[in-house]
């Protein structure tokens, strides 16, 4: 849906009625199979790797310390959470000396092994150094979900689970990808702490 309006009231319904539609769309089938994936990660103690761009960059930084932090249950162990967009230093090394589009492969080349589990967070679908680290990802037998916008993009067939948010407003796209880190953090303690 387009957010159409003539004054700043207006906006204010109108952004709220998308977003509503938005989040009433969103495969809540998707979101379950996601928990499902990081359960068996947990279980199996693989590692979980996070990252995105822009204001994805900063709901990745979000859902690693809603993970990592948010999910501890005292006595039992913890979620191994790492959101490869933090360490600026390396970013803006690989960014500098190699190019912007390996930032996040070259990081998972390091570091990545099978069956870990690797979240892309992007609007747009078609950041190139999203694309390219999913696709190290895959070459070295990781999991991979996109947390993405629009329909898609090149990124959604790329990944083994995806949720694809109904919107072409990035600040939409946005506010609910940030909605899904909370339902997906949160699931998943619930399950921690039901779990004997």
């Amino acid at each position: 849906m387009a957010i159409l309006c003539n004054s700043p009231k207006s906006f204010t319904i109108s952004y709220i009625e998308n977003l509503k539609y938005s989040l009433d769309k969103l495969n809540t089938d998707s979101i379950d199979r996601i928990v499902d994936i990081l359960w068996s990660a947990y279980l199996d103690d693989k590692q979980i790797f996070i990252m995105g761009n822009g204001g994805s960059a900063s709901t990745a930084s979000h859902f690693a310390c809603d993970l990592g932090k948010g999910t501890i249950v005292e006595g039992k162990k913890r979620l191994r959470v790492l959101s490869i967009n933090d360490n600026m230093a390396l970013v803006t090394a690989l960014s500098n000396d190699i190019n912007y589009e390996e930032i996040f492969k070259e990081q998972l080349e390091s570091l990545v092994n099978p069956g870990d589990v690797v979240i892309a967070i992007t609007a747009s679908g078609d950041s190139p150094n999203i694309l390219k680290a999913i696709e190290c990802a895959k070459k070295n037998n990781a999991i991979t979900i996109g947390l993405i916008g629009f329909e898609g993009s090149r990124l959604k067939p790329k990944v083994d689970e995806s949720i694809v948010v109904n919107s072409e407003n990035y600040g939409q796209i946005e506010d609910i990808h940030l909605v899904l880190v909370h339902m997906i953090s949160q699931s998943f303690k619930l399950r921690l702490v039901n779990k004997n």
